[in-house]
């Protein structure tokens, strides 16, 4: 662990080893945006607090399986959202904090005339005990449920 990890408990790890997921939508970019930070329009489970404003938290709940607390560290209109997970909880892993110390960065930008949407959340890795659930979770709900809010300003929350 280097120092900085050490004296803030951030855990230190390139991007490219992280889960990412991407997709296209025709909306505009501020679309992406705002649909991103509606969490509660796409994220299954309770979330509590602002999901909108720069350096509010808010934590999400998913029955007694998940809760996570999550920082707004950076907001760019139409381009980024980026959130430091704070504290979290994972029943199913020995390690029930693993994604506290994470990071997870939403990348939005024009690509071909369509908006491009990249999700990493860095720190999940695909060695950590989590990855398989963690990223198939994901994946529904950022290329099934944040898409599908998007393109027809419904989720497709049921589904999942």
């Amino acid at each position: 662990m280097s120092d900085l990890s050490a004296s803030t408990g951030l855990k230190i790890v390139p991007v490219d080893r992280s889960y990412t997921a991407s997709f296209s939508v025709d909306q505009t970019p501020e679309q992406a945006y705002a649909a991103i930070n509606n969490v509660r329009g796409w994220w299954t489970g309770d979330v509590v607090g602002n999901t909108d404003r720069l350096g509010e938290e808010f934590t999400y709940r998913y029955a007694d399986i998940h809760r996570s607390t999550q920082k707004i560290t950076e907001l760019v209109p139409g381009k980024k959202v980026v959130w430091l997970v704070t504290d979290s909880y994972l029943s199913f892993v020995e390690d029930k904090s693993e994604w506290t110390g994470t990071t997870i960065v939403f990348d939005i930008g024009k690509q071909g005339g369509r908006t491009e949407v990249r999700f990493t959340h860095v720190g999940l890795l695909s060695g950590n005990e989590c990855y398989d659930s963690c990223s198939t979770a994901w994946g529904s709900l950022i290329t099934g449920s944040l898409r599908s809010l998007i393109t027809t300003g419904k989720s497709d929350l049921d589904h999942l």
